[in-house]
């Protein structure tokens, strides 16, 4: 991605008009330029893509880009640490960039990579998020294998505290699966079709 895709993604965010685009880290004050004088927000992407980034640089990485004016953050959970068994560590690192973020009056999304997770951790980590309530769950980062699934989405809906929120991303390419993922229960989507979606 350059500067100039980071220009054109959020000129086509303006036509729709949509209500966020994200962005890496390094573009968030571009993205800002960009879309001011708009009621479209900055959200951005931390610990991207594996998770596995020491908690510090997490929490560093958050405050930067709540400086540079982003709203709202995609937490890749630490998949190493959830695949090494070490839950008491997982919870402290999510638990952690989530004050970081809402001492600060801003959302984060989980992003637990529901594709590359057996069903038990996926329980597992959703205890932990109805313990420390993030804003959102995300099913995925749209690069590690599997994206957004109905099975996914529905099993993540009957373990989650009805007030945290999901996120369904990764290969939604049509407004047909789409809605089928916002009726299992998916409140946003997070797509590179968004343009094609709502045409």
């Amino acid at each position: 991605m350059t500067v100039d895709d980071v220009k054109q993604l959020c000129e086509d965010a303006k036509s729709a008009p949509f209500s966020f685009v994200c962005v890496p880290p390094y573009y968030v004050s571009d993205a800002i330029a960009a879309l001011s004088g708009t009621t479209i927000k900055v959200t951005t992407v931390i610990g991207f893509p594996f998770g596995y980034a020491p908690t510090v640089a997490k929490v560093e990485e958050i405050k930067r880009a709540i400086d540079e004016g982003a709203k709202e953050f995609d937490v890749v959970i630490n998949l190493s640490a959830v695949k090494s068994g070490r839950w008491d560590f997982v919870k402290t690192d999510m638990d952690r960039v989530l004050m970081a973020c809402h001492l600060r009056s801003r959302k984060v999304k989980f992003t637990l990579e529901t594709g590359a997770l057996t069903n038990e951790e996926i329980r597992k980590l959703c205890d932990i998020c109805n313990d420390i309530k993030p804003d959102f769950v995300n099913t995925s980062t749209g690069y590690n294998g599997e994206g957004a699934t109905v099975i996914a989405v529905t099993l993540l809906r009957s373990l989650l505290n009805p007030s945290i929120k999901i996120k369904a991303s990764g290969d939604i390419t049509t407004a047909a699966f789409a809605k089928t993922l916002i009726d299992a229960g998916a409140n946003r989507i997070g797509t590179t079709s968004s343009l094609e979606i709502v045409k």
